[in-house]
C-alpha cells in the first residue's frame, strides 16, 4: 500500500461516510437497501445536488412527504415503492429551483424508452454518478 494519499482522500471519505449516514437512516435500512439500480442512483442524485448546494436537506425533506402523501390521498391503489416517491421528490425540488424543467425530463424520458435496455451493455461504465452544473 502506498504511503501517498490522493488529494481528494478526505474529501471522497467524507462524501462516503455522510451517505452512509443518510443510508443507515432510511427505512428498513437494516434490510437491503435498494432494490433496482436506479434507486441507488436517485438517492447519489439526491445527495449529490445537496452537498452542491442546490437545496437544503429540510427542502428536500418536506417534498419527500408531500410525495408520500400524495401517494396516500389516491388511497395507495399503486403499490408502495419508496424511491418512486424519492424520485419524485427529487424531480419536484430541483424543478422548483429551476434546475430541471419538465420539458427536458419529458425529452430525456422519451430518449431513454427509445434506447435498448442492454445497449451499451457491452462497455464498462466506470464514471461515478454525477449531476451536470446548469448549462441555462
Amino acid at each position: 500500500m502506498s504511503a501517498r494519499a490522493r488529494p481528494d482522500a478526505t474529501e471522497l471519505g467524507d462524501a462516503r461516510r455522510r451517505v452512509e449516514a443518510l443510508v443507515c437512516d432510511l427505512p428498513g435500512s437494516g434490510e437491503k437497501g435498494f432494490d433496482q439500480p436506479w434507486e441507488l442512483r436517485a438517492f447519489a442524485l439526491a445527495v449529490a445536488a445537496y452537498h452542491n448546494g442546490h437545496y437544503e436537506w429540510s427542502e428536500f425533506q418536506l417534498s419527500l412527504i408531500e410525495a408520500i402523501r400524495e401517494w396516500e390521498r389516491g388511497g395507495g391503489d399503486e403499490p408502495w415503492r419508496y424511491y418512486e416517491h424519492w424520485l419524485t421528490a427529487l424531480e419536484a425540488v430541483l424543478s422548483g429551483k429551476g434546475l430541471l424543467s419538465e420539458a427536458v425530463l419529458d425529452e430525456q424520458t422519451r430518449t431513454m424508452l427509445a434506447t435498448p435496455r442492454n445497449a451499451n451493455h457491452h462497455q464498462a461504465h466506470r464514471d461515478p454518478v454525477a449531476i451536470s452544473p446548469r448549462t441555462a
